[in-house]
């Protein structure tokens, strides 16, 4: 099988589908084609009429010409591919719980993060960032805030976001992660169990691979 998937390397979103292709030993199987967010290709009129109309990344084209787009229904797709599930639930409790924790990660994390990074910051420059509102992102960078102290809170009671196993939805509070290094969002340091669990999932080489690429430093988005 082979699998095409249109990012950029370093993009917190497309992060978010390299950790579960690793996880899936997929990786080797899978063609990247670049898609260059600083100059706004995923914006064009081109890439949304025939990859995503919401003009994001990452994007799955299968063999047959089939589209999918969107992180979660990506992950989904590839964790299905074999007969264990580890990534999206093996029950239909455990599918309800990751898919809920994954929003809320999202939610509470990873977009209102974005929302700031796009509104609040130079972000990813005037050819792309067409509006801004600034306070707006200002509130949604406090949101983002509020929400790593949920999780950290949550995380203080179960060792993974979702329950006793790494998930999806451990995968979408990395992304948050990754995406608050990478502009300098400074996480408080009283968040003692959020630290301990990122500690730990950096352990896994799928994770680490992703924070080797340069997730540090904000000019390599």
């Amino acid at each position: 099988m082979s699998l095409k998937i249109y990012d950029w390397p370093t993009g917190p979103f497309p992060a978010r589908v390299r950790i579960a292709l690793a996880e899936k030993g997929l990786l080797e199987q899978v063609q990247f084609e670049r898609i260059n967010l600083w100059k706004g290709e995923h914006k064009t009129a081109e890439f949304k009429a025939k990859l995503s109309y919401s003009g994001t990344v990452p994007v799955l084209e299968l063999e047959d010409g089939t589209i999918i787009a969107e992180v979660n229904a990506i992950i989904t797709f590839l964790d299905n591919l074999d007969d264990d599930q580890s990534l999206t639930g093996r029950t239909p409790a455990q599918k309800g719980i990751i898919l809920n924790m994954t929003r809320r990660a999202e939610l509470e994390v990873q977009e209102v993060i974005s929302t700031y990074f796009h509104n609040a910051t130079p972000g990813l420059g005037p050819d792309v960032e067409i509006y801004q509102n600034k306070e707006w992102g200002l509130y949604q960078l406090a949101k983002g805030l509020r929400g790593l102290r949920h999780f950290d809170e949550l995380l203080q009671k179960q060792p993974y976001v979702a329950g006793d196993e790494f998930s999806m939805a451990d995968i979408a509070l990395v992304g948050g992660m990754l995406f608050a290094a990478m502009i300098d969002v400074e996480v408080p340091s009283d968040l003692t169990a959020l630290f301990a669990w990122y500690k730990r999932v950096q352990e896994r080489p799928s994770v680490k691979q992703q924070i080797d690429r340069g997730f540090l430093d904000g000019s390599k988005l």
